[in-house]
């Protein structure tokens, strides 16, 4: 099978990622064997590649937006003890892959914050490959009615923007500010507006401005503009730290800042008038429990979101990561694993 691995870490200008080819990997013990649809194409991977993220496992197979179908398992997952997943089976592969379970954080429902938490993509190969494996107790089911680049940016991008929106602490009928507007703003923004919510949107490049006004957002305005109405809640999805007082001066009192990244610039220093005083706060967001997936999931089984995607075959996956880098990608990419190779961008 072809897989892709990020043998020298750095700037994507320099080569991160190589290609090769290898065997099928052989599901562990609770695991499934999944062949590969699709595989979204997210900023993590980007901080996986570029090394701003410390390497967890060399040469990782990146990508944590998997769709798949069940073509295997190892001894004792629920494939073949008659669970919820059976080959033939569409499936997700999520970020998510591992927590143990027993930690106060695990006990408590908050398994994201897991000292022993792993990732796909990070800490065990993911989907840019013919294959992958993931545990079945952390594989997800899948809504119908979207095709298989359309579900694969919902694994990442669509489930931390559903928790980056809980984290907002957003009322019903409030004003939300969505700062950046990427794969998981476009997802986020949409279930927002499902929910009643007055949404403005600041992001830098006319094509991402376009896609936020023609998904309905109430404004649209650069990156670091002020919004017409003051916020009552508010997500940073772009990792600029220099955009945190920004959008904390334009919440209102009470209003909750969060921050969806998992990696940030440095943010400036905050004055406590302007940027904290009435109770405004600032929140960060750490990966998801799988609560939080499945409760997203069924979310966009109800309402049918729209997913700008952008197709490339596996073999262009460092294009597809250039693109991203450079602000190419409108929506978000996807590595299509049968579609024909183009090499488009810079990669």
């Amino acid at each position: 099978m072809r897989a892709w691995r990020v043998t020298r870490p750095g700037p994507i200008t320099s080569g991160p990622l190589t290609q090769h080819e290898e065997s099928v990997p052989t599901p562990a013990p609770g695991e499934l064997l999944v062949r590969v649809l699709a595989c979204g194409v997210c900023r993590t991977d980007l901080h996986v590649a570029s090394g701003e993220l410390p390497t967890r496992r060399p040469a990782v197979v990146p990508g944590h937006e998997v769709v798949g179908v069940v073509e295997g398992s190892g001894p004792g997952s629920t494939a073949v003890e008659g669970g919820e997943f059976a080959p033939g089976d569409r499936v997700g592969v999520p970020w998510l892959r591992h927590t143990c379970q027993r930690c106060r954080y695990c006990a408590r429902g908050a398994e994201n914050l897991c000292p022993d938490s792993q990732y796909t993509g990070w800490d065990a190969d993911g989907g840019y490959a013919d294959y992958t494996t993931v545990p079945a107790d952390y594989a997800l089911p899948l809504p119908e009615g979207y095709s298989d680049a359309e579900l694969a940016p919902l694994l990442c991008a669509g489930i931390i923007g559903y928790r980056a929106l809980r984290r907002a602490s957003l009322p019903a009928g409030g004003r939300l500010g969505v700062y950046g507007f990427g794969a998981s703003a476009h997802l986020t923004t949409q279930v927002a507006l499902a929910e009643g919510a007055r949404v403005h949107v600041m992001t830098r490049g006319t094509g991402a401005r376009n896609l936020a006004a023609d998904l309905g957002a109430h404004s649209v305005q650069g990156a670091a503009d002020p919004p017409p109405e003051p916020l009552d809640s508010a997500i940073l999805f772009a990792p600029a730290g220099d955009l945190v007082p920004t959008a904390l001066a334009a919440l209102d009192r009470g209003g909750t800042l969060a921050v969806a990244g998992i990696h940030l610039t440095r943010i400036p220093p905050l004055d406590y008038d302007a940027h904290l005083f009435q109770e405004r706060q600032v929140r960060s967001v750490t990966a998801n429990t799988r609560e939080d997936a499945r409760a997203f999931l069924r979310v966009a089984g109800r309402h049918r979101l729209r997913v700008s995607t952008v197709a490339y075959a596996l073999d262009e996956a460092d294009c597809a990561l250039a693109d991203l880098a450079a602000g190419r990608v409108v929506g978000a990419a996807v590595l299509l694993p049968d579609v024909p190779g183009r090499r488009t961008g810079s990669g």
